[in-house]
């Protein structure tokens, strides 16, 4: 397999950035290459762009180097997009767009690559899991074996997922050698809730209703609600994870009010399901047993229109 720094000879100024509203897979692996790049090309230019991550992600070392100002002036001789398609860059779009050289790198099935370099594979566990086979493994250093862990730990589930390879335990054993407290990783990023986090996911349960024989399950947290918990949409990551475990339940489907008419869908399976596929047809992505995209219309009109491609793939008429 080729080294990422082979796309890098000569290259003055560097880029790095991942989609809006990012996730574990996304802040690790954006900050991992961000990491590995400053020790491996010194004297070139590396700026990360990156919506603020979540406070649960401090323990990934440089986070402050994340630049919010954009000036789309600016024209950077390789942009590296990492964990999505360009569509999901957000303000950092423009810069990848007039970059000398453009290089996609994720492993989202719905991504059918984009830029000048396409490095798409839909059979890796993470980005991450990628990124560490682009890289030189030895100048992988205690910081950067952090960043992709949490990657990896992240869209596996804690390595539950069925999307957890040989590979990928393979690559964890390396990166865990450099010593740090995974244990406690694991903890504070992804099962560690605050209260109001915890109260807002109850509510949630709660509410959820079973349909389609019951093979289906969904809750909604309106704007409302979210105000009234005074929380934001980071608090209610985990939520459709929850509503997934529910016994004899084959899809779950998480939304919350975005704006007027407007709502962000998670859609969770246990593979009898392929939700990339529904999430596609609304304009997002994603994989097999996990996906998102953003609807728009009523709560009731949404389920209505998720359900026909859910129905489908479960013969329920």
């Amino acid at each position: 397999m080729m080294r990422i720094i082979d796309e890098l000879q000569n290259a003055a100024s560097i880029a790095i950035s991942g989609h809006t509203r990012p996730d574990g897979d996304c802040v690790g692996s954006v900050m991992g290459l961000y990491l590995y790049l400053k020790k491996e090309l010194p004297g070139a230019e590396v700026d990360v762009f990156l919506d603020k991550p979540a406070e649960i992600f401090e323990c990934i070392s440089h986070l402050e180097d994340i630049k919010s100002g954009i000036n789309t002036d600016k024209i950077y001789d390789v942009f590296i997009a990492l964990d999505c398609a360009d569509d999901r860059l957000g303000d950092a779009r423009p810069l990848f767009e007039n970059a000398g050289k453009r290089i996609n790198i994720d492993h989202h099935i719905s991504n059918p690559g984009c830029g000048d370099v396409r490095i798409v594979e839909a059979d890796r566990s993470s980005t991450a899991e990628l990124l560490y086979d682009l890289m030189d493994p030895a100048k992988i250093d205690r910081e950067v074996a952090i960043a992709l862990y949490i990657g990896i730990i992240h869209d596996t589930g804690v390595l539950r997922y069925s999307n957890t390879s040989p590979r990928t335990l393979q690559i964890v054993s390396e990166l865990i050698k450099f010593e740090f407290d995974f244990s406690d990783i694991i903890q504070k990023t992804f099962y560690e809730k605050t209260y109001v986090q915890t109260q807002i996911m109850g509510r949630a349960v709660l509410e959820s209703v079973r349909f389609m024989n019951n093979r289906c399950i969904v809750s909604m947290v309106s704007r409302r609600m979210m105000e009234f918990y005074q929380v934001t949409p980071k608090d209610l990551e985990g939520i459709v994870n929850q509503l997934q475990v529910v016994k004899d339940v084959d899809c779950a489907i998480f939304m919350y009010e975005m704006g007027t008419l407007e709502y962000k869908v998670s859609l969770r399976s246990n593979g009898r399901v392929d939700v990339a596929s529904v999430a596609m047809k609304f304009g997002g992505g994603g994989h097999v047993r996990a996906a998102g995209c953003t609807m728009n219309g009523t709560y009731h009109d949404n389920i209505n229109n998720l359900s026909k491609g859910i129905a489908e793939q479960l013969n329920i008429k």
